[in-house]
């Protein structure tokens, strides 16, 4: 099931279904109505579409067929719930959500429950990856009621939007102790009719408590921000799983966040343990099931604590995060492994989720047909040890299942197998093995791929390549964050009213960015430019920031919200995220982009706005520090010196190659590189950096200048001499 890291769904609790304020005859009501199940078996023939055959999502085009009387979100359904004074049922969740299409099998294509919705109700989809403003509130609101949350989500709300019951996925009869969707329909619909007053008090009630929650204000009695860095390196510390990496037990999510903040608390204090964590972790999720080793990438989640059985499907913002963490865990140990393994993920992303013109898609789903063509979950990459023999044969065989922990029995279900490294060492014949299997995979049916565009996935996986560009050397790399990027700033930003659309899909971009594309975007631009030196990302980065602060920054509390003002006048909240989940927040990114861009332009005023906005949100959740680790990571850039190293020759000769090169070895978040190239490109990096005007190539060889506070050191040609110095700069410091 789509979940998020943080909750699993599960049978809603009796308690939670009387926060509502309807009391024990609805709870009552719902568990004595029943109802017959009268599932459609047809796919679409000889229905007629609803309205959802106009939208781009994909997700929302999945149910454009069903009976269901759905509604995209907008002004239409609401208006008509006014109208008809109905209730709206809203649906939220995603392409290749695995319950999502469970509940669509059993209750969306089911006529008898589609005349019940139809009838009492005003039937709303949300792809929550289109509308993650949409998705965050109503979630809130199933975690008051519930105290869990997952996809899909499914909550009741008034005319006015504003929820009063939720869950997630409900069966469509009664079963095990919980309520069916019709008797859930049924209750839902009585309470409305007979005990409007309840359950219009209990609305405004929930409404209330939700605007509380997501208010985000100082909190004047908090501990400062480094004893919050300090708690939560002590929370995921305990939380270490000793023998097999990761932090707490089942089911086990990747976190990239975790990574990114103990990486930087080894570079900025030399705590080795701190490194050691994450690499161990990272160790056990390559050789591990949620690694696919044929195909490259990562699956979701592991459902068990080994990282054995993952949920199948592949989302593009875990492939972008994780091959980040590899690519640092490279920089870090210079173990060819991890570059190996962000290659692996890399390639899987270039192969089957890049679009011709070099935009990103994002996502492939966990089910596929099976060999009786039923659509079952991760059956497009699992193996019985029968089907391996018959590509490789006996002998080759063997060896392959001694290495990827093949058994005849199987460690999935139905005697088959999910492929991982147990022992042995990889060798040439291995790989040809894989080759072989691979080409055998390939032509099963493969997963659904949803294929829209999303500006802030986008801008991850723009800074993934252009990371592995520098620090792997891989030209080929750069030129497919260049592509992106190209196609991100064409077809997403709108230069007449300074926005960006976050969705692009089928010709159309489409939806008002977010915070999160703003500053992901503005990220991956950064990137870019520290990997090319094209002085147009910098501008790009440095245009999204200035942008997303006039939308979204609140100058009286500082930090960001996650939507500009007035954006939806349907949503009665307007928060800041406070989570790093499977996404980082946007603060988080913005954070530390801020603080990049104050060094990188010399602007003093974003790193206020930086420092203000860490303030903001280590008061806030100080009590839950491993909610913002890739805030706390971020937070590092902004302590000590501003470090820069400049290198002064042409662009295309091999001395200036290696002396970049030498530049960038290791791994220091906050050392940033620079090229004097003698031409229009430094004249415009000195108008914002005027110490640049005077650098410049001695003797006409390449030259490198260590920097420090825009205040540059003595000249250098010895590469040597580079990392020398540098070592000396970046020695840890006392940061706790």
């Amino acid at each position: 099931m789509g979940t998020t890291p943080h909750s699993r769904p599960g049978p809603r609790s009796r308690a939670g279904r009387l926060r509502l304020g309807i009391g024990v005859s609805l709870a009552a009501a719902l568990v004595a109505a029943g109802c017959q199940s009268q599932e459609r078996t047809d796919l679409h023939e000889g229905r007629r579409p609803n309205r959802l055959v106009h939208e781009k999502s994909p997700y929302l085009l999945q149910h454009a067929y069903n009976p269901v009387d759905w509604y995209p979100w907008g002004d239409e359904a609401f208006a008509r719930a006014r109208q008809e004074d109905k209730p709206i049922f809203l649906s939220v969740g995603y392409s290749t959500c695995h319950w999502c299409h469970v509940m669509e099998r059993e209750s969306f294509e089911n006529d008898t429950l589609a005349d019940s919705l139809n009838a009492w109700f005003v039937p709303v989809k949300v792809d929550r990856e289109e509308r993650p403003d949409v998705d965050r509130v109503y979630m809130n609101a199933a975690f008051a009621l519930t105290g869990g949350g997952g996809w899909p989500l499914s909550v009741f709300l008034t005319p006015e939007g504003k929820p009063f019951y939720a869950g997630t996925y409900f069966p469509p009869t009664s079963r095990g102790g919980r309520p069916g969707f019709l008797d859930i329909l049924r209750g839902i619909h009585e309470a409305w009719v007979d005990r409007r007053q309840q359950v219009s008090a209990s609305a405004d009630e929930l409404a209330t408590a939700i605007e509380r929650a997501v208010r985000i204000e100082p909190d004047t009695t908090a501990v400062a921000l480094a004893d919050v860095r300090r708690l939560a390196y002590e929370h995921l510390a305990g939380m270490y799983d000793e023998r097999r990496g990761g932090f707490g037990g089942a089911p086990k999510f990747p976190q990239p966040s975790y990574f990114s903040f103990l990486f930087r608390r080894w570079a900025a204090t030399g705590d080795a343990r701190a490194r050691d964590m994450a690499l161990r972790t990272l160790d056990h999720m390559a050789a591990g099931g949620i690694h696919d080793q044929l195909g490259g990438g990562f699956h979701r989640y592991s459902t068990d604590a080994d990282w054995l059985v993952p949920h199948f499907e592949k989302m593009l913002y875990d492939q972008a995060q994780l091959a980040r963490a590899y690519v640092e865990a490279y920089e870090i140990t210079r173990d060819p492994a991890y570059a190996g393994v962000a290659r692996d993920v890399l390639d899987y992303v270039a192969r089957d989720l890049t679009s011709p013109e070099g935009a990103f898609y994002s996502a492939e789903d966990a089910d596929s047909p099976d060999a009786q063509g039923r659509s079952e979950e991760g059956a497009f990459y699992v193996w019985t040890a029968a089907e391996i023999e018959s590509v490789l044969g006996k002998e080759r065989a063997a060896a392959f299942a001694a290495h990827y922990g093949v058994a005849p029995e199987g460690n999935f279900e139905h005697g088959q197998n999910v492929l991982h490294v147990t022992s042995g060492k990889f060798t040439p014949e291995l790989e040809e093995d894989r080759r072989r299997l691979f080409a055998a995979r390939e032509k099963r049916p493969r997963p659904h791929r949803d294929d829209k565009v999303l500006a802030s996935w986008n801008g991850l996986m723009i800074s993934a390549y252009a990371l592995a560009a520098s620090a792997l050397d891989a030209p080929d790399d750069g030129a497919r964050a260049r592509k992106a990027a190209d196609f991100a700033w064409a077809k997403l930003w709108d230069e007449r009213t300074r926005t960006l659309r976050r969705r692009y899909r089928d010709g159309e971009a489409a939806i008002p960015g977010e915070l999160s594309d703003y500053a992901f975007l503005a990220q991956g631009y950064l990137d870019l430019f520290e990997a090319g030196f094209d002085e147009r990302d910098l501008e790009r980065a440095l245009t999204l920031t200035d942008r997303q602060i006039e939308l979204f920054w609140d100058d009286t509390q500082g930090g960001f919200f996650d939507t500009a003002p007035g954006s939806d006048p349907h949503l009665f909240a307007r928060g800041k995220e406070a989570h790093d989940g499977a996404e980082p927040a946007g603060n988080s990114i913005a954070v530390s982009n801020l603080a990049r861009l104050a060094r990188l332009a010399d602007r003093d005023d974003l790193a206020q706005k930086a420092r203000r906005t860490l303030d903001l949100f280590a008061s806030h959740v100080s009590r839950s520090p491993l909610a913002l680790t890739q805030l706390w990571g971020a937070a590092y850039l902004l302590d000590g010196k501003s470090a820069q190293v400049v290198i002064a020759g042409r662009p295309g000769d091999a001395d200036t190659r290696q002396m970049i090169a030498a530049a960038r070895q290791g791994f220091a978040p906050g050392r940033v590189v620079l090229l004097a190239d003698g031409g229009e490109g430094q004249k415009r990096l000195a108008a914002r950096l005027p110490y640049l005007a005077g650098v410049k190539a001695v003797e006409g060889r390449a030259t490198a200048y260590l920097c420090e506070n825009f205040t540059c050191g003595p000249p250098t040609h010895s590469t040597e001499e580079l990392t020398r110095r540098l070592g000396q700069a970046t020695a840890h410091a006392a940061i706790p």
